[in-house]
C-alpha cells in the first residue's frame, strides 16, 4: 500500500506543548479508528509552523478525509515515490 507524506501548517506548531500534541494524537486515532484498517500514521515530525506526517493509505482521498474529519489542515499531500538510508549506498 503506499506510503504518503503531509504537510500541514500549523502556526506556532512546534511550541505545541505534550498536552497539546496528545490531544491533536487522540483526535487523530479516533477519526482513524472510525475509518478502518485501510489508513494508518505512522508517526509525524515538528518542525517550525509544520507538522509532518507519514501515512500509509490507498489512496490520497482517504488522507484528505482524514484531515477533515480531524479539522486538521491538509496542505501538502505528496506519494512516496522511494525511501534512501544508509544502506542505500552500499
Amino acid at each position: 500500500m503506499p506510503k504518503y507524506v503531509i504537510e500541514r501548517e500549523v502556526p506556532g506548531a512546534s511550541k505545541l506543548t505534550a498536552e497539546q500534541l496528545q490531544e491533536i494524537a487522540q483526535i487523530s486515532n479516533g477519526v482513524l479508528l472510525e475509518m478502518g484498517p485501510e489508513i494508518q500514521w505512522l508517526h509525524s515530525y515538528v518542525a517550525g509552523d509544520k507538522i509532518y506526517c507519514v501515512y500509509i493509505s490507498p489512496d490520497e482521498e482517504m488522507i484528505r478525509e482524514h484531515a477533515k474529519r480531524g479539522g486538521f489542515p491538509a496542505d501538502r499531500i505528496n506519494k512516496v515515490a522511494n525511501i534512501i538510508d544508509p544502506v542505500t549506498a552500499e
